[in-house]
């Protein structure tokens, strides 16, 4: 409910994350072009399949011209860290939003779901998000920086432990036990940055909450992890669940547009039908996460309630002089 009544900032984070894509398939379609130029390749088949295979595919093109590699990475890494900065911009007023929106709302979970009370945690201004991006920016950057660094570091470890055990496993009995471990690592590795990304985005809200620098927003974290740790469970299974059920449904239904292609004539229409389903699959996607910071929000204005409202040792009589020990 605090996603629907703030739509603005589903538009806005599907707006921007749109844009990071494009500026990250500019210099990969620029290299795809050299490519096909200089080396012979077919532009088609260098275009095709995800970001990560077509990168791969470039990267492995153009091994033999380490100049035009070396040009390419620093392109594709000035795109990456640019989109990057925008993303940590925008975050930051989405996140405000939200945090507005919980504490003008109160606990709308416990109350009927209607139009009249969604409308009362509409809390979204144009004037109100810039001034959460302005204030957040700094924060938010520092807090990127040190993502993309755990990135980096992740998918050195991981490329190093590939290509070092495969070629200590070689082409015997080993080389078995080396693709178990290699899936396992491969799951671990998926594992890890789903972690990574969920406590991203608690430091993200305990940042928004107050808790400006990244030392005190961390101790928060682990302090309500603690606290919350059944119900933070519960969403993240929660919000798992669903974007793996989104994932699986906009499969479906971007293999039966494939189909549409092969029919005559009315495959002319698979164009436009592919677009309306990726801007579908995007704004799905974007209120999901935006929907998840809503319950992790309300979880963390709940365990700041709970500290808040903790005794402490004067008001609960440990300071009445009666009861201090005789010397």
């Amino acid at each position: 409910m605090l996603a629907a009544a703030n739509w603005p900032v589903v538009a806005i984070q599907f707006a921007a994350q749109t844009t990071f894509q494009v500026l990250l398939a500019v210099p990969i379609i620029g290299a795809a072009i050299l490519v096909a130029v200089l080396l012979g390749g077919d532009l088609a088949n260098l275009l095709q399949g995800s970001m990560r295979e077509i990168f791969a595919t470039i990267t492995d093109a153009l091994m033999s011209e380490p100049f035009a590699l070396a040009a390419f990475i620093a392109a594709f890494t000035i795109a990456l860290f640019g989109g990057s900065v925008l993303m940590f911009l925008v975050k930051g007023g989405t996140v405000d939003v939200i945090l507005h929106a919980h504490d003008q709302a109160g606990d709308i979970e416990h109350r009927p779901t209607t139009l009249t009370t969604v409308a009362e945690a509409a809390a979204f201004t144009i004037g109100a998000y810039l001034r959460g991006c302005a204030r957040l920016f700094r924060p938010y950057f520092r807090l990127g920086v040190s993502l993309m660094v755990v990135y980096g570091l992740t998918a050195a470890a991981y490329l190093a432990f590939i290509v070092y055990g495969y070629r200590a496993a070689g082409d015997g009995v080993l080389f078995i036990g080396w693709t178990f471990l290699a899936a396992m690592a491969t799951l671990a590795l998926v594992l890890w940055i789903t972690l990574v990304n969920l406590v991203y985005l608690l430091l993200q809200i305990a940042m928004a909450a107050g808790h400006t620098t990244l030392r005190e927003a961390l101790r928060s974290v682990m302090q309500f992890a603690r606290a919350e740790f059944r119900e933070l469970s519960a969403v993240f299974v929660v919000v798992f669940g669903l974007v793996v059920a989104a994932w699986l449904a906009s499969a479906l239904a971007w293999s039966g547009v494939g189909l549409i292609a092969f029919v005559p004539l009315v495959g002319l229409a698979v164009f436009p039908l592919q677009i309306a389903a990726l801007v579908l699959r995007g704004l799905v996607f974007e209120y999901i996460g935006v929907m998840a910071m809503g319950a992790y929000v309300s979880l963390y204005r709940r365990y700041q309630t709970r500290g808040a409202s903790a005794p402490t040792p004067a008001a609960a009589g440990l300071d009445d002089p009666s009861l201090r020990p005789a010397h």
